[in-house]
């Protein structure tokens, strides 16, 4: 539905002719949405609010005050290029959250899954691909480039080098700053942030069974306590652990550490 058609839309917002809005949206005073953005079905923008687009959001979503969405990175080599952001369904964006579109050096586009929570002065640069249910708590800051996987918990003020990659069900600890990859499973904290044993009480929230949280304490040891190079204890955690899909997430996001991993 085009901006002048739609009910949602506050007299105060400006919304470009060329934004589509589905069904539901609403829009809050004082916000300015551009063209070539797309909103998704019952999905709440407040006031003050900016979208820039190229962009895609899905359904369901909530975006506070002061939040800037989709616009151009903060990468010098950007040259105004069309580039992406895309937002699934689902996702709460706090106040004053920033998250930049992509750059043609990369991916072009940067990526959002579903059901996340972006808390207040989170920023999101260009090119990051962020995955389902994550947590980014309050002035959370990524660069560019970098890849946080599902069910990750980033702590208030944790900052994250360009290139990093968190893996799924990690956590780091408020004020933590990433210099390295974070493998799934692992809690990490400090400046610069080394690994603190695995996230257990999250992983006994969401149902992880005795024998995995067994099998993943025995990995965390060969990778943590046993003195091996990463490559070594790559080789053992395939070896002894044939079978164990948790372990295989867990050695995945090792092999792919291109910067290290925490230590």
């Amino acid at each position: 539905m085009t901006a002048d058609a739609h009910p949602g839309v506050h007299p105060q917002a400006i919304v470009d002719p060329g934004a589509r809005l589905g069904e539901g949206v609403t829009v809050g005073p004082w916000t300015w949405i551009g063209p070539d953005v797309e909103i998704g079905d019952h999905t709440e923008v407040r006031s003050h609010v900016v979208i820039n687009g190229p962009t895609r959001i899905g359904a369901s979503n909530r975006i506070f005050q002061f939040a800037s969405v989709g616009e151009e990175c903060q990468d010098l080599k950007y040259g105004g290029e069309p580039t992406t952001l895309v937002i699934g369904d689902g996702n709460i964006i706090r106040e004053s959250c920033t998250l930049h579109r992509g750059t043609v050096q990369d991916r072009g586009e940067t990526r959002v899954g579903s059901n996340n929570l972006f808390m207040a002065y989170v920023h999101v640069a260009h090119d990051c691909m962020i995955g389902n249910n994550t947590i980014l708590a309050n002035c959370a800051t990524l660069a560019g480039h970098v890849d946080v996987d599902d069910h990750a918990i980033l702590g208030g003020g944790t900052m994250v080098h360009q290139f990093c990659h968190l893996g799924a069900h990690a956590m780091t600890a408020g004020g933590s700053i990433v210099l390295k990859d974070v493998p799934a499973f692992i809690m990490a904290g400090g400046q610069s942030a080394g690994a603190h044993g695995l996230n257990i009480e999250g992983l006994k929230r969401r149902g992880f069974s005795k024998s995995a949280l067994h099998e993943l304490r025995r990995a965390y040891r060969i990778v943590y306590r046993e003195g091996l190079t990463l490559q070594q204890a790559i080789e053992r955690l395939d070896q002894e652990f044939e079978g164990s899909d948790e372990v295989a997430l867990f050695a995945s996001t090792l092999r792919r550490a291109e910067r290290g991993i925490v230590r």
